[in-house]
């Protein structure tokens, strides 16, 4: 950022930039997941309609509902922290209860539901 104009610095760092959609980086994902698309509807809590609108790119997921995909996908927390920066979301924040709590369910391959219940009895707001 410390030269005169945009086009100077965007020329100088084109290959930092991150040019994957969302959509695209969930395809990763999902290709080495081994899941059908029915299988990590029901992993994530979603209807497989959504979850096509997603992967279409015709519908952007919440920050939540993004989560919910990576938990499904068993993402790691690494991949997970790169798609919520790519889709313009906060990352997740382990010093925030209920992004902790999400963090850890994570690290371990929590499944969703565990999540879920451990974010209602800590009186946090659920994934869906």
């Amino acid at each position: 950022m410390t030269q005169p104009d945009i086009d100077s610095y965007i020329k100088e760092n084109q290959e930092f930039f991150c040019d994957w959609s969302v959509s695209e980086l969930l395809g990763q994902l999902y290709e080495k997941s081994g899941l059908s698309k029915a299988g990590l509807a029901r992993k994530a809590g979603m209807s497989e309609v959504y979850l096509h609108q997603i992967f279409s790119g015709r519908r952007k997921p919440s920050r939540d509902r993004l989560l919910c995909l990576c938990i499904g996908l068993d993402a790691t927390l690494d991949e997970t922290q790169r798609l919520l920066k790519q889709a313009a979301y906060a990352q997740v924040y382990p010093k925030n209860k209920r992004d902790a709590i999400i963090s850890h369910g994570i690290i371990h391959h929590t499944p969703l539901s565990a999540i879920n219940d451990k974010l209602f009895a800590e009186n946090e707001r659920t994934l869906f």
